[in-house]
C-alpha cells in the first residue's frame, strides 16, 4: 500500500509541476482550475495521511513555513548591478553607436524586452532545487527572501527536465498582475484595511514580509530575465538562455524580440509600445541587451552597471476617474473593440475622456462595469488604458456589462475568432468596416493616395459616391468638387457655413487615385485589409504568385509552403480570394484598370538565389545593410539574421564576429563582399 501511495504521490507531484509549467511558462493551461485544485487536494491529503511522502519541493509547500524572525543579509556571489537608463530616443541611438564602436564595428544582435515594473530578485538553484532567493539590496548584499519566493507559483521548487546545472542563479522581477491587485484591495477593504496604491508597492512590501503565509495569499509572480552565478548552463547568448531556463520550468520574460541591428531596434520600439496596453502587468520601459555573451564579456561594466544593456524608460502617469459607459467600435477587419467613456480627467497635461478596453476577455479580467471608479494610466505616447477597477468603491447594484451579440452598425450576428480573443462582425459590407478599410486603403502603408483622408472618406460615404475600393477609381473631379464638407466652417462674420470640397482638393484626389492604379499586386494585397497580410507578407506571396490568376489558383497548402507564411496566413489569404467579397473586389479592380501583377514577380526558380538563405555580417564597403538585403531578395534569396545549418552561405565583411565563427563551426560557405558582388551582383546587373 505504501509503495502504491508513494507512486501516486510522485505522479501527482510530476503532473502538477507539468500543469504549472503549462500555465505559468507557456501560457497554455491544460485543465480547469477545478481539476487543478482536485489534484492538489489529493496530493495534500496523501501527504497528511502519510507524512513520510512529503518532500521539501512538493507543490503543497507553497504556503511557506513559520514566520522568520528577521531578514538575513546575504552577499551576492556575482554583483547584482543596476541598469543605465534613458528617456530619449536620441540618447538611445547614441548608446547603440557607442556600443558598436566599443566592439570595433562588429555586427551586434540586440534583444528587446519589456521592463517589468516590479522588484528585482535573484533565485538560486543547485542541482535543480531552489535553495536561496535574495533581493538586489545595494548590489553587493541583499535580503534573504527565500521563504516568500517559495510561495510564488510561477517558480518551480524543483526544475523540470533532465538538465540540472550544478548552479543556476536566475535574476528577474517579482511582480503582481493588475487583476490580482484589484482582488487584493477588495479583501483589504473588507478587512477594514487601506487598499494598496499600485502593484509595485504591494510587491515590494510583500516580498520582504516575515510571514510567508501572507505572501502566499497575495499571488506574486516572477519573470526571469538575467543570470548570475552559473555552473553547467549551455547557452551562449541571451535568447538561448531564455529558452534553456524556460525548458526547466522557470518563466522567462515575455514578448522578447531578437533584432539584427540597432536600426532594426529603433524601428521596432514603436511596435512594442503599441502592445503595452494589452499587458496584464505593469511595465515602465523597454530594455535592450546585447545578445551574445562573449560580446558582453568584452564590453564589461562600469562601477555601477553593465555596458551591454540599457533601459529606455518613460514617465508613467495615473489618475482616478469614473467610467460612465462602455461602447464598441468596428475596425477595418470587423474587430469589435470596447471603449471606456470616462469622466474627463487630466493626465500628463492632456484631458483623457476615452480609453480602449481591447477585447471581451480584458473586460472580464478587469471585471469592469459601467459606473465603476477606475485607475487610468498613460505612459509616454501610449494610448490611455484602464489599469484596474477600484472594486472597494463599487456600488453593489452595478450589473456586469454584456458584450453585444450584434454589430452596432449593420446588426449582423457577431462571431468570436476560433481559439482567439477577438469578436468580429463577419459582414464585409458593414458600413463601419468600409469606412475604416477605405481610410487604410488610401494611407501611406496602403495605396498611398494623396488627399484621401478621414474627412474626405466620410464625405464620399455620406454622398454614396463610393461603396467599394473600385468606386474610388470611378470618381471624377466634377463629382467631388461641388460636394460640401460635412463639418461646417466659420464665415467672416463667425457664423457656421457650408463649404465645398473645391476643385483644387478634387484634382489632388483624382491625381492621387490615378497614380495608385499602377502600384502592383503586392501593394493591393497589403491595402485591402486581408487578415494577417501587410506589406512584407504580400511581397513574399507575390514573389511566388506574381499575378492574380496565379494567386487564385494556389491552394492553402501551396500558400503555406511559402517561407515565413504558415497555415494561419495561408488560410486567411485563400479564404479572402475565394469569398464572394474577395472575388468581387478583384474583378472590380480589373474592370477599373488597377494593376494586379508584379513586374518583378518572376518565378523564383529562375532567380540566382532562389530558395537560398543568406546571412550578412561585418562592415561592408560596397553596400549598406538595406541595399544588400534588397538585392538578396531581388535575386530570390532570403536575408536571414542568424546562422544555422540551413544557411546556404554567409557574406562576411570587415570585423565580422560571432556569426562568422558560427559559420566556420557549421562548415557554412563564406564569401567576401567582392566574391558575392562578382558572382551575383554583376549577374543581376546583366
Amino acid at each position: 500500500m505504501v509503495s502504491s501511495n508513494a507512486q501516486r504521490a510522485k505522479a501527482l507531484r510530476d503532473e502538477i509541476r507539468r500543469l504549472d509549467r503549462l500555465y505559468y511558462v507557456e501560457a497554455t493551461p491544460a485543465v480547469s482550475d477545478l481539476e487543478y485544485d482536485r489534484l492538489l487536494n489529493e496530493l495534500r491529503d496523501l501527504e497528511q495521511r502519510y507524512p513520510g511522502l512529503q518532500t521539501s519541493d512538493s507543490p503543497t509547500q507553497r504556503i511557506g513555513d513559520a514566520p522568520v524572525e528577521h531578514l538575513v543579509q546575504v552577499p551576492h556571489r556575482v554583483p547584482m548591478l543596476s541598469i543605465d537608463n534613458t528617456y530619449s530616443r536620441e540618447d538611445l541611438k547614441a548608446y547603440f553607436d557607442r556600443t558598436e564602436k566599443l566592439l570595433d564595428g562588429e555586427t551586434v544582435e540586440w534583444v528587446m524586452e519589456f521592463k517589468i515594473d516590479g522588484v528585482a530578485a535573484s533565485v538560486r538553484y543547485e542541482h535543480g532545487s531552489m535553495v536561496l532567493a535574495v533581493t538586489r539590496g545595494n548590489g553587493e548584499v541583499g535580503d534573504d527572501i527565500t521563504h516568500n519566493i517559495r510561495t510564488v507559483r510561477d517558480l518551480p521548487l524543483q526544475t523540470v527536465g533532465e538538465h540540472e546545472p550544478a548552479v543556476l542563479e536566475v535574476r528577474g522581477e517579482g511582480y503582481m498582475t493588475n487583476a490580482d491587485l484589484a482582488d487584493l484591495n477588495l479583501r483589504q477593504i473588507q478587512a477594514g484595511a487601506e487598499p494598496f496604491k499600485n502593484t509595485r508597492n504591494v510587491t515590494a512590501g510583500t516580498i520582504r514580509l516575515l510571514d510567508p503565509s501572507i505572501a502566499a495569499e497575495r499571488s506574486l509572480r516572477f519573470f526571469c530575465h538575467g543570470v548570475g552565478e552559473i555552473d553547467g548552463l549551455k547557452a551562449t547568448n541571451h535568447m538561448e538562455f531564455l529558452a534553456e531556463v524556460g525548458a526547466m520550468g522557470i518563466p522567462p520574460t515575455p514578448s522578447v524580440q531578437l533584432l539584427p541591428s540597432a536600426d532594426a531596434v529603433m524601428k521596432a520600439v514603436a511596435l512594442l509600445e503599441e502592445g503595452m496596453p494589452d499587458l496584464p502587468f505593469e511595465v515602465d520601459g523597454i530594455v535592450f541587451k546585447v545578445n551574445d555573451f562573449k560580446q558582453r564579456e568584452r564590453l564589461g561594466m562600469t562601477s555601477k552597471s553593465p555596458r551591454w544593456l540599457i533601459a529606455y524608460k518613460f514617465e508613467k502617469y495615473e489618475a482616478v476617474t469614473r467610467l460612465e459607459t462602455i461602447t464598441v467600435q468596428v475596425g477595418k477587419t470587423g474587430t469589435i473593440t470596447p471603449v471606456a467613456n470616462l469622466v474627463p480627467v487630466e493626465i500628463a497635461d492632456t484631458t483623457v475622456s476615452r480609453a480602449s478596453l481591447h477585447n471581451a476577455d480584458e473586460i472580464e479580467r478587469l471585471d469592469v462595469r459601467e459606473g465603476d471608479v477606475v485607475v487610468v494610466e498613460k505612459a509616454g505616447k501610449i494610448i490611455p488604458k484602464v489599469v484596474r477597477v477600484e472594486k472597494h468603491e463599487r456600488r453593489s447594484d452595478l450589473p456586469r456589462w454584456k458584450f453585444p451579440s450584434e454589430c452596432p452598425e449593420c446588426q449582423t450576428l457577431l462571431e468570436r475568432d476560433s481559439g482567439g480573443v477577438y469578436i468580429r462582425c463577419p459582414n464585409p459590407a458593414c458600413p463601419a468596416q468600409l469606412k475604416q478599410r477605405l481610410i487604410y486603403f488610401g494611407s501611406r502603408p496602403g495605396m498611398d493616395i494623396d488627399g484621401l483622408g478621414d474627412e474626405l472618406v466620410d464625405v464620399l460615404l455620406v454622398e454614396r459616391l463610393v461603396t467599394s475600393y473600385a468606386d474610388l477609381y470611378r470618381l471624377t473631379v466634377e463629382k467631388i468638387a461641388n460636394v460640401n464638407w460635412l463639418r461646417k466652417r466659420k464665415g467672416k462674420d463667425g457664423a457656421l457655413i457650408d463649404v465645398q470640397v473645391g476643385e483644387a482638393n478634387a484634382v489632388k484626389l483624382i491625381e492621387g487615385i490615378d497614380q495608385s492604379r499602377s502600384r502592383g499586386l503586392a501593394r493591393v494585397l497589403a491595402s485591402i485589409s486581408i487578415r494577417h497580410v501587410g506589406p512584407r507578407v504580400s511581397k513574399l506571396i507575390t514573389r511566388e504568385y506574381p499575378s492574380i490568376e496565379a494567386l487564385m489558383n494556389a491552394s492553402v497548402e501551396d500558400l503555406a509552403a511559402i517561407h515565413e507564411i504558415g497555415d494561419a496566413i495561408a488560410e486567411s489569404v485563400h479564404h479572402f480570394c475565394h469569398s464572394e467579397h474577395g472575388k468581387r473586389t478583384f474583378d472590380e479592380f480589373q474592370a477599373v484598370g488597377v494593376k494586379l501583377t508584379e513586374a518583378e514577380g518572376a518565378v523564383l526558380d529562375g532567380l540566382p538565389l532562389s530558395g537560398k538563405s543568406v546571412v550578412v555580417t561585418g562592415t561592408l564597403k560596397q553596400f549598406n545593410r538595406d541595399g544588400i538585403k534588397s538585392l538578396i531578395e531581388k535575386l530570390g534569396g532570403r536575408a536571414a539574421s542568424s546562422v544555422s545549418k540551413k544557411t546556404d552561405f554567409v557574406i562576411a565583411g570587415e570585423k565580422a564576429g560571432s556569426k562568422l565563427a558560427k559559420a566556420k563551426d557549421l562548415n557554412v560557405e563564406i564569401m567576401t563582399e567582392n566574391e558575392f558582388h562578382q558572382k551575383y551582383a554583376v549577374a543581376e546587373d546583366r
